[in-house]
C-alpha cells in the first residue's frame, strides 16, 4: 500500500512538471494549463503526456479505491481468522496438556497394574504348587483309606463267616450270651 501511494505522488508530481513545461513554452498562466489545453497543444508532445498521466491519475485513483476495499476485507478477514486461530491453538495446547498429564497418570497407573501383575503371578505359582502338593497328599490319603477301608471289610466278611461257623457248630451258646449281655 505504501509503495502504491508513493507511485501516485510520483505520477502527481511528474504531472505538475509537465504543466508547468508546457506553460512555460505555451506563455500562457500555470492555471490554465493544468485546467485544459487547446487544440495546438493537444498536439504537442508534452500535452499528449500530460493527459496520459491524467488518465493514469485517475486510473490510479480509482484502484487505490479497490485496493482499499480489498485490504479492509483482507483486514477484517485476517483478524476473524486470527481470533479463531489463536483460540483453537490456545485450546489444541490446553488439550495437549490434558493429554500429557492423562499420559503420565496412566503411565504411573500401567507401572502400578504391572507390579501388581508380578504379584499376582508369584502368589498365583505359590498357590499353585500348594495345590499340587495338596492334591499328591489327598491322592495319598485317599489310596491309605481305600486300603484301610478294604482292609476293614474284609475283617468284617472275616468275622461275620467266623460267626456263621460259630452258629453252626454253636449255635444255642452263642444266643445265650447275646441274651445274658443285654
Amino acid at each position: 500500500m505504501a509503495s502504491r501511494s508513493s507511485f501516485v505522488f510520483f505520477f502527481l508530481a511528474l504531472f505538475a512538471c509537465s504543466a508547468f513545461l508546457a506553460s512555460a513554452r505555451s506563455s500562457s498562466s500555470l492555471a490554465s494549463s493544468v485546467l485544459g489545453l487547446t487544440t495546438v497543444e493537444k498536439s504537442r508532445p508534452v500535452s499528449k503526456v500530460t493527459a496520459l498521466l491524467k488518465d493514469m491519475l485517475k486510473q490510479l485513483e480509482k484502484e487505490a479505491e479497490e485496493d482499499e476495499e480489498i485490504y479492509d476485507k483482507m483486514a477484517c478477514w485476517c483478524e476473524t481468522n486470527d481470533k479463531e486461530k489463536t483460540k483453537s491453538i490456545k485450546d489444541a495446547q490446553a488439550r495437549i496438556e490434558d493429554l500429557t498429564s492423562k499420559i503420565q497418570e496412566l503411565t504411573a497407573s500401567g507401572a502400578q497394574v504391572g507390579a501388581e501383575l508380578k504379584g499376582y503371578e508369584a502368589e498365583l505359582s505359590q498357590d499353585q504348587s500348594a495345590l499340587q502338593k495338596a492334591t499328591a497328599l489327598n491322592q495319598k490319603q485317599t489310596a491309605e483309606a481305600n486300603a484301610e477301608e478294604k482292609d476293614l471289610l474284609e475283617s468284617i466278611n472275616a468275622l461275620k463267616a467266623a460267626i456263621l461257623i460259630l452258629k453252626k457248630h454253636q449255635g444255642s451258646s452263642l444266643l445265650q450270651l447275646r441274651s445274658s449281655r443285654r
